[in-house]
């Protein structure tokens, strides 16, 4: 149905009708020779510095061992993204894609900035276009992969009718006294490795009362390992999963938002295949934010 929208509103374009753009969520990147993930990520991670870019955190995904991934901060796109507030602090991690074979790919900023900060995507644009136009530099500025979803969707995306976007009561995981309280609760249960997880970067803005956290799922039955595996490992960019903490309010997007938005193109027969993560992910998050057991 989404394909037939698109093709659909392709041809009013042709025909002189408001063009609807459908974007992809990853670009390509130009391959390197294939080799060791650390060694090809710390090529990576040189030519991200070089181009502006500060390296936070450092993804090999357990269950994955041939893929890997690297998460990066700009911080024009950072002052956005605390104007934005709210859910949109998920924005400021920029994810790039490696694999041993030396494929490379990246988050493509126009689909998530879209996506994530909503109402100020205009206001962003300009950081937004930088950092495309300098991870494009870095990496090399190869097709868009991985679905496509109409422009005008993203800012409310939902896979289908009735399920959850961006800003669902349900991504609420707990709530605290102060924000002081909530950072230290989930930076104590990621030490810890509550829940088989372990963190992966961490974006702090105090003063603000915003913080995101990359959280590697490390669970070898329900833990990303096995769904990433079930509906695709070309989309590495989409990793790691976050928990985020707006005031003295913890969340995290629950799955059936986040994957989809993640692989836009995936069936709901594919869906069906691993229909009980999103409820697994949002319960190991709930540890890490120290909610009562369900």
């Amino acid at each position: 149905m989404k394909r037939l929208l698109t093709a659909l509103l392709a041809l009013l374009g042709l025909l002189g009708a408001p063009a609807c753009f459908a974007i992809g969520p990853y670009l390509a990147g130009t391959a390197m020779p294939a080799g060791e993930l650390p060694a090809l990520m710390a090529q990576l991670e040189q030519k991200l510095r070089a181009d502006g870019f500060n390296v936070v955190g450092r993804h090999l995904p357990r269950g994955l061992p041939q893929q890997g991934s690297i998460v990066v901060t700009d911080a024009k796109l950072l002052d956005a993204v605390r104007a934005a507030g709210g859910p949109a602090i998920v924005a400021a991690a920029i994810r790039v894609g490696v694999k041993s074979d030396g494929t490379v790919s990246y988050m493509n900023p126009d689909y998530w900035g879209r996506a994530y900060l909503r109402g100020q995507y205009d206001a962003a644009q300009p950081a937004l276009r930088s950092v495309r136009e300098r991870l494009a530099h870095a990496l090399g500025a190869g097709a868009a992969f991985g679905g496509d979803v109409p422009e005008a969707d993203l800012a409310n995306y939902r896979y289908m009718f009735g399920m959850e976007r961006i800003d669902s009561p349900r991504n609420e995981l707990n709530a605290f006294g102060s924000f002081d309280e909530a950072l230290r609760t989930v930076r104590d249960n990621l030490a810890k490795g509550t829940g088989q997880t372990a963190p992966v970067y961490e974006v702090v803005m105090p003063q603000a009362q915003l913080a995101v956290f990359g959280v590697a799922l490390n669970d070898p039955d329900s833990g990303e390992g096995w769904w990433v595996n079930t509906i695709g490992a070309d989309h590495v960019a989409a990793l790691p999963y976050e928990i985020f903490i707006v005031g003295g309010k913890v969340y995290a997007l629950y799955g059936r938002y986040r994957i989809a938005l993640s692989w836009p193109a995936l069936g709901m027969g594919q869906f069906m295949r691993i229909v009980r993560a999103p409820d697994a992910i949002h319960q190991t998050m709930g540890r890490l934010a120290g909610a009562p057991a369900p």
